[in-house]
C-alpha cells in the first residue's frame, strides 16, 4: 500500500493504487419516514478524522462537512477523509488557516464544490500538488435571478446530489483503482438512498396548491431543491456575503409574504436570523424553523449526515407550509 505522497503519474494524474481486498462499506439502509430522521453511517466527528502515525491510507480533503460525509459514504474505510471547515462554519467567506494549508500540502486528493461557492479556494489550492476534483461537474446549474452567476448550492437537491456521488466515486477510483469496484458499489447504494429520498420530498409537499408553494428563506440556497419539488422562492439575499440583507430586500420579502399569504418563513443555521424574524413579525407569518445548508451539525445535533440534512430541511419546510393558521 503506497503512503501519502506516492508519485503521481503525469499521464493520468493518479497516485499509486492501494493493495488489499475490497470491502463494501454497508448496504443501503431502508429509508424512514420524512420527519423521523435517520442517522447515517458517517459523521464529521473527531473519531472519523483522527490521524494516527501508522495510518498510511490516502488523505482526501474536502472543503466542507457535507462533502466530507458524502465522500465517507462512498469511500468506506479505504481512505481517510477530512473537511477543511469545521461543523457550523460558514463556507462562502471562510479564511483558511496555516494548519489548513499544511493539511492540504499532505493531501492525496482535494474535493471542492465549485460554481463559485468557495471564494477562497483558488488561492488555497495554489501550492497544493494533489489533484483536485470539482464535484458539481455535470450538474445542470440554476442561475441566480438577476445576476450573471450560477447558484452554487446544488447539493441541496437529492437529484443533483447523485451527480456529486458519481464524481466522488470516479475521483476515488482514479486515486485508488484497485478498489474501484468497491467505490462503485458504495456509490450505487448511496445513490439509491438519495433517489428514494427525492420521492419522499415530492410526496411530502404534493398536497400544497400551486399558489401556496412559496419557500421564503434568508439565503437563496434552495433553488435546486425548489426546482425538484415544484416550489418557487423568495429570499433576503441570493448568496451569503458580508453585506447580507438590506432594508429594501427585507421590504420586498415582506411584500411577497403578504401578497401570497405565505404561512411560514425560514432561515439557515450559519447566518443571522434577525431579518427573517422581522419579516415574520411584520406579516404575521410564523418563523418556521432553522434550515441547514453549508454545514452539518455535530453527531448529537439534528443533521449529523447529508441525508439527515436533506430530511430535516424538507420536513421543516413541509411542516411550515402545510400547517396554515389564521393570520392575526
Amino acid at each position: 500500500m503506497p503512503k501519502r505522497g506516492s508519485p503521481v503519474d503525469p499521464q493520468t494524474g493518479r497516485r499509486g493504487a492501494l493493495a488489499g481486498a475490497a470491502v463494501i462499506s454497508g448496504a443501503a439502509v431502508a429509508l424512514g419516514l420524512l420527519l423521523a430522521g435517520c442517522a447515517g453511517p458517517a459523521t464529521d466527528t473527531a473519531a472519523a478524522t483522527a490521524r494516527t502515525a501508522d495510518d498510511d491510507r490516502p488523505l482526501v480533503l474536502t472543503t466542507f462537512t457535507v462533502l466530507a460525509d458524502m465522500t465517507r459514504n462512498v469511500a468506506g474505510d479505504l481512505v481517510r477523509v477530512e473537511s477543511v471547515t469545521d461543523v457550523g462554519a460558514e463556507i462562502h467567506g471562510y479564511e483558511p488557516t496555516p494548519e489548513d494549508l499544511a493539511r492540504a500540502a499532505g493531501a492525496d486528493l482535494v474535493l471542492d464544490n465549485g460554481l463559485g461557492l468557495e471564494a477562497w479556494f483558488a488561492q488555497f489550492i495554489t501550492d497544493v500538488d494533489a489533484p483536485h476534483v470539482v464535484l458539481t461537474e455535470g450538474v445542470d446549474p440554476v442561475p441566480i435571478a438577476g445576476e450573471d452567476k450560477l447558484n452554487p448550492h446544488a447539493w441541496m437537491s437529492p437529484v443533483a446530489g447523485q451527480t456529486y456521488v458519481a464524481n466522488i466515486a470516479k475521483a476515488l477510483s482514479g486515486l485508488d483503482p484497485v478498489n474501484a469496484e468497491t467505490y462503485a458499489a458504495n456509490a450505487d447504494a448511496y445513490t439509491a438512498e438519495l433517489d428514494a429520498l427525492h420521492g419522499e420530498l415530492v410526496h411530502a409537499l404534493a398536497s400544497l396548491p400551486p399558489d401556496e408553494r412559496v419557500l421564503v428563506t434568508c439565503e437563496g440556497a434552495f433553488s435546486y431543491l425548489a426546482r425538484d419539488v415544484g416550489l418557487t422562492e423568495a429570499y433576503l439575499w441570493p448568496v451569503n456575503s458580508e453585506r447580507q440583507s438590506t432594508p429594501r430586500q427585507v421590504a420586498a420579502v415582506i411584500d411577497r409574504v403578504r401578497a401570497d399569504e405565505v404561512p411560514a418563513v425560514f432561515c439557515e443555521s450559519t447566518v443571522n436570523q434577525d431579518g427573517q424574524r422581522q419579516v415574520a413579525a411584520e406579516t404575521g407569518a410564523r418563523f418556521g424553523g432553522t434550515l441547514y445548508v453549508d454545514s452539518l451539525s455535530g453527531p448529537d445535533g439534528p443533521v449529523p449526515t447529508y441525508l439527515d440534512l436533506l430530511r430535516h430541511d424538507a420536513g421543516t419546510i413541509a411542516a411550515g407550509l402545510t400547517a396554515r393558521e389564521e393570520r392575526p
